[in-house]
């Protein structure tokens, strides 16, 4: 066949003109029926290997083979990655400065607290540390002419022991009066640059009673949630059942989820700049909210929910009568609630009504 398609190639060539002669074969065939034709002076293809290749090495023997089979291979546990004991695990609780064994930082891949990221830069962020921040400080400075002896108020200091008995000694302070401190809060601290508040995090919830009846409340308000918020929401229990609304302990009413960092920040942004803008009735947040720990709040109307850009574009694909309004709760690190109206002032949010103190 081969034979038989070189000549047809060679009488093409004569119809068309004198062939050029050739010194080599046109093209290296590889053909059982080619192999016979090829002259015997040329060099074999895989001479000019290196002798050390793969490829010019010969094939194992029977005898390797065999040898290969018979021997003794290493049991799982010989194969196997050392045990736990010998690789690292950061602590699971701090237990103090002084410990032997100390947490890793959160910025540490290994660490138990590990978030990857930032993967981006808010626009909030950046006009908390450009503008708000340094307005802040500038509003709360309080001037300290240098040579002023220190202040003796015991505001936030704990109390002595007063050495009536040996045991006192090297005792830490005991805590206020009063009972415990959860019962009377944070004691408030005056800011400087080492403890401007932020925003730690945001925490949507929706509050659907009528889900014990109809579970669709319960998934529109699951779907309207993650729109705005970016993330999938759980679904939370009622704790006290309620007669009047026909709700009974442990049935699923609502929805919650938490945003935290950046996320955090672009949700206290579009809030600002896009949604409470465009209700026209909104007075603002009421200026006796507040935990007294610096956590405000504030709550959506369901018919206010459109205005999320979420929601807008395709709020025809959502029932109108199952969409639930939301609760807001906004988690700064102020130590009083006048330090969280502060920041969020700063920010944009306005309030109304009497102060709570």
């Amino acid at each position: 066949m081969a034979g038989a398609r070189e000549g047809s190639r060679l009488a093409k060539g004569l119809a068309r003109g004198p062939l050029t002669q050739r010194t080599s074969t046109p093209c290296v065939r590889r053909f059982a029926s080619t192999q016979a034709e090829k002259p015997a002076s040329q060099p074999d293809a895989l001479a000019e290997l290196d002798p050390s290749s793969s490829f010019s090495s010969p094939a194992p023997d029977s005898a390797a083979i065999e040898a290969f089979k018979n021997t003794e291979r290493k049991t799982w546990r010989e194969n196997k990655l050392p045990g736990n004991r010998y690789q690292y695990h950061p602590p699971k609780y701090y237990r103090g400065p002084l410990h032997p064994v100390q947490m890793p930082k959160s910025s540490d891949p290994i660490a138990r607290d590990f978030v990857p990221g930032p993967f981006n830069f808010p626009r909030l962020k950046h006009t908390y540390d450009s503008t708000i921040a340094p307005d802040l400080l500038t509003l709360t400075y309080k001037h300290v002419p240098p040579g002023t002896p220190p202040s003796t108020s015991q505001k936030g200091l704990l109390r002595e022991w007063d050495g009536s008995s040996p045991y006192h000694k090297n005792r830490p302070r005991r805590g206020p009066r009063g009972g415990g401190s959860s019962r009377l809060g944070l004691l408030e601290r005056d800011l400087d640059w080492t403890n401007l508040p932020e925003i730690k995090a945001v925490s949507i919830h929706a509050f659907t009673p009528n889900a014990t009846e109809n579970k669709e409340y319960l998934t529109v308000a699951r779907a309207a949630i993650q729109a705005i918020s970016g993330q999938f929401p759980r679904v939370t229990k009622v704790k006290n059942g309620v007669v009047q609304w026909h709700i009974r302990k442990g049935d699923k009413t609502g929805v919650k989820t938490t945003l935290k960092g950046a996320a955090a920040l672009e949700f206290v942004d579009k809030l600002v700049t896009i949604v409470l803008p465009k209700i026209k009735d909104w007075p603002g947040l009421k200026a006796s909210t507040g935990d007294d720990s610096g956590n405000l709040a504030l709550g959506l109307k369901p018919e206010w929910m459109s205005f999320f850009p979420e929601l807008e574009f395709n709020y025809d694909v959502f029932p109108v009568k199952m969409v639930p309004g939301c609760d807001i709760f906004i988690q700064t690190t102020a130590t009083s609630d006048r330090q969280g109206r502060l920041l969020l002032e700063a920010l944009g949010f306005p309030f109304y009504g009497k102060l709570k103190h």
